[in-house]
């Protein structure tokens, strides 16, 4: 048995005494933080059980930072990072590290930030580190016509598979213009707009990299099997030398509240079943509400105990599934309530139903019971979640972007542990107003006597990958 295993043991034994206690111990995660003269911030978190290491890169610039007409150019640029740099020669970046034995290599992107990453032998780090500075200062040499448009082509194909052609896709484009105003950011997801891919220019894909792309705004993490004196001198060879940059302004914008309650209905030709999808502007991440949010959906969707889990699927036997969660992102959240119904089932009687139950947790604060289950399933996914070395190192990467400070696992399972029933229900009260409330309604739309498509699982996080090429 692994060190990592029994030291995982040993904390989810802990779970259930610990999940309430405000004075318990949370665990560690345990990272040395620093700054380069340039303004990279590096964080190493050194774990010696297993002899892996992982390179995580994050850069500050997600789909939020886009403007106007420019929709998608984050996740494009992604695609451009492993088009390859001066050194690494075309489209060589998959190969070298398969060659290095990396098991895990990818780079995704969403509203608040774009990374990339690997994993791969320890022995192998210096490999990793050489990659990834070559692609920060190097990359404009193979900024070309033709890998911009190759990779406009990939993303676009991404988009009609993942987004246009796929069950619901056309329900999460409608809902976030319900949500969002013309001119916000999220109102367009992180694959971006067809148009706006196809309006892309060399020199708008080159200043996009000249903005964001500088060691200022960005955090290289590395987390594994690693001696921390040789991992700083590594860091130093690399990227001591990159000149220093401003770090470049973000442009919060407050999305205007919905005057609602607002109702669309899309026919979906790939859908399978009437899907019902409610969503709602809430706190932005690790704002006040945030986390009680996150139990609330817990409290309501979580399954086999869930109220409308229980309700719908179980008693009523009306819904195929349900989803209900808090998709937290850097300048507003998003609380979901999804159903799928089932063919027998009457649209007008669930909807009657779910804002019942929304209406209820309005004016009733949950209970202990209810309360004390929430926090120990998200705390036991928070300890799980320890298990995967890029999963740690995206943890602190986020805690050291959101937080200001890479150690803040334990702050934020505190935000959990410290919520009470009176704050959730001043939260349930705030913002799940009628007023505030849209609503899309998927019905299926398939030609007369065709087989249905195979169905989909819930909303996807918003996050779209590269993956291998």
């Amino acid at each position: 048995m692994t060190r990592k295993l029994l030291l995982l043991m040993s904390l989810l034994a802990l779970l259930p005494a610990a999940a309430l206690a405000k004075d318990a111990a949370a665990p560690e995660v345990r990272a040395a933080d620093y700054r380069l003269p340039n303004g990279l911030r590096v964080i190493l978190h050194a774990d010696r059980s297993a002899p892996l290491v992982a390179v995580d890169v994050w850069y500050d610039v997600g789909s939020g930072d886009e403007v106007l007409g420019r929709s998608g150019f984050a996740h494009l640029f992604e695609h451009m990072m492993f088009q390859g740099s001066r050194h690494t020669g075309e489209d060589q970046h998959f190969n070298l590290l398969r060659k290095a034995g990396a098991s895990n290599i990818n780079g995704t992107t969403n509203s608040d930030r774009t990374n990339y990453y690997e994993v791969l032998p320890a022995n192998q780090l210096e490999t990793a580190l050489w990659l990834e500075s070559d692609r920060m200062a190097w990359l404009p040499d193979l900024l070309t016509q033709k890998s911009l448009d190759n990779q406009r082509e990939v993303v676009r194909n991404e988009r009609r598979q993942r987004y246009d052609n796929v069950p619901y896709g056309k329900e999460r484009f409608v809902l976030n213009q319900l949500l969002y105003a013309e001119g916000h950011p999220y109102r367009y997801l992180t694959i971006g707009r067809h148009e706006d891919l196809e309006a892309a220019k060399l020199p708008d894909v080159q200043a996009f990299f000249d903005k964001w792309y500088a060691p200022s705004n960005a955090t290289l993490c590395i987390a594994g099997d690693f001696d921390e004196a040789i991992a700083r001198r590594l860091v130093e060879k690399w990227f001591g030398a990159f000149p220093k940059m401003n770090r470049p302004q973000h442009v919060l914008v407050q999305p205007v509240p919905v005057a609602g309650p607002l109702r669309q209905v899309v026919e979906d030709p790939f859908a399978r079943l009437r899907r019902i999808h409610f969503a709602w502007h809430a706190p932005a991440h690790f704002a006040m509400g945030d986390a009680e949010l996150d139990i609330l959906a817990h409290t309501l969707g979580a399954a086999g105990t869930g109220r409308l889990e229980k309700l719908l699927v179980h008693e009523k036997q009306w819904a195929q599934s349900v989803s209900v969660s808090q998709a937290s992102a850097r300048m507003s959240s998003v609380f979901h309530v999804m159903v799928d119904l089932r063919p027998e089932a009457d649209v007008a009687t669930v909807e009657k139903a779910v804002l019942a139950e929304i209406a209820r947790v309005r004016t009733e604060a949950i209970s202990q019971e209810e309360l004390r289950r929430a926090v120990v399933s998200i705390e036991s996914g928070f300890v799980w979640g320890l298990e995967s070395l890029i999963a740690r190192a995206d943890m602190l990467q986020q805690y050291a972007q959101a937080l200001g400070k890479a150690e803040g696992f334990a702050l934020d399972l505190q935000r959990y542990r410290d919520a009470d029933s009176a704050r959730i229900l001043q939260q349930a009260k705030a913002i799940l107003t009628d007023a505030g409330r849209v609503e899309v309604v998927s019905l299926p739309a398939g030609p007369a006597g065709a087989p249905p498509p195979p169905r989909t699982a819930p909303l996807a996080a918003p996050a779209t990958s590269t993956g291998a090429k």
